[in-house]
């Protein structure tokens, strides 16, 4: 099958304003444990969304990280902050977050600024990950040119000889949290003859104000 005859109808629900509640961050929540519900297989992730980051010269990348909470109405990750894109975001706070729920021909963008968690947070997710994504953090200078596979396993290895079974892996301090403050969030359902339902949760200061976006 050519790539101009794939494609799907969408047919399995529908997004009206009657239907939605007034704060854009209690109506993801109800979208995200929809997207929890049923027999999913093992691959899927619905808690995979897509980071958009830009520096100062108006380069764009983007790239697939994992949400792990939503308080203080934030959206929270973590990665290493010598990263590309950390220095992407210090350089230009404005990202978005994309969510795509496939499965119930759903979307949620996001756009917002960014801001890094605060440090003893950082830590202490750090110490519920598991044990070799600790070790992964601190072996991986991310985003830097690494000569091997090889190179990085060895790092693993000599690493891991330097730990007892039961010592505490301390968090580096290159590696933490963000949290993304939304100044707008776009809630899309799939509809048939592609007239999608796209609301707009855009923030006016003070409250949300909802707008229905042609498809």
């Amino acid at each position: 099958m050519s790539l101009y005859e794939m494609r799907k109808s969408y047919t399995l629900a529908t997004l009206l304003e009657k239907d939605i509640d007034p704060n854009p961050m209690v109506q993801f929540k109800t979208w995200l444990a929809d997207a929890l519900q049923g027999d999913l297989p093992d691959w899927v992730e619905v808690n995979a969304m897509t980071l958009s980051t830009s520096d100062g010269h108006g380069n764009v990348t983007s790239r697939i990280v994992l949400l792990k909470g939503i308080e203080q109405d934030k959206f929270w990750f973590y990665t290493n902050y010598a990263s590309e894109k950390a220095a992407q975001m210090e350089a230009n706070p404005s990202v978005s977050l994309c969510f795509l729920w496939q499965h119930l021909q759903r979307q949620v963008r996001v756009t917002g600024t960014i801001a890094k968690a605060p440090r003893q947070q950082s830590i202490d997710y750090f110490h519920k990950r598991p044990r070799d994504s600790q070790f992964g953090a601190i072996v991986s200078s991310q985003s830097s040119v690494v000569e091997s596979r090889e190179v990085l396993e060895k790092r693993l290895a000599e690493l891991k000889q330097q730990y007892g079974e039961n010592d505490t892996i301390e968090c580096p301090e290159d590696w933490g949290g963000y949290c993304v403050s939304p100044t707008a969030i776009e809630f899309w359902q799939g509809r048939e003859s592609r007239l999608h339902d796209r609301l707009r949760y855009r923030s006016n200061g003070s409250d949300w104000v909802v707008e229905r976006l042609a498809p």
